[in-house]
């Protein structure tokens, strides 16, 4: 797959899930510059601290190949969220990252984000082919 291909830049959804087996969705918006990511996620609040809320968190990290990793840093309005790690690998089609979170000293779980497949490539790569 060329390097333009595995472009992030979109809005992705996302599941994250905790070591005992709850999961919280999420929606990222991510901008990859040459490979910089930079970005933003929005999610459910579920603690008693905030529930019913909303989580904002801004992201900044890499993409090389097929590896992606990103801090996530929430915006400090519910003082128990601090920054997360993020870790995983892109699939084929560039519309999948799956990997593992890790709040460095207290936990770690699985992540999965999705986008939809880029329809504009799919209309080209056809028209190309019945070219």
């Amino acid at each position: 797959m060329p390097a333009d291909a595995r472009n992030l830049t979109g809005v992705w959804q996302g599941l994250y899930t905790y070591p005992n087996g709850e999961s919280v969705s999420f929606v990222a918006t991510l901008i990859d510059s040459g490979g910089a990511l930079s970005g933003s996620t929005h999610e459910p609040c579920a603690t008693t601290v905030a529930a019913g809320g909303t989580l904002y968190a801004t992201l900044a990290g890499t993409r090389s190949g097929t590896a992606v990793e990103f801090r996530k840093i929430y915006d400090g309005k519910v003082p128990r969220y601090r920054a997360v790690d993020y870790a995983g690998t892109l699939n084929a089609d560039a519309t999948e990252v799956e990997g593992r979170w890790i709040i460095r000293g207290i936990w770690s779980g699985k992540f999965l984000m999705i986008r939809p497949a880029r329809h504009a490539e799919s209309l080209e790569s056809k028209a190309a082919q019945r070219a």
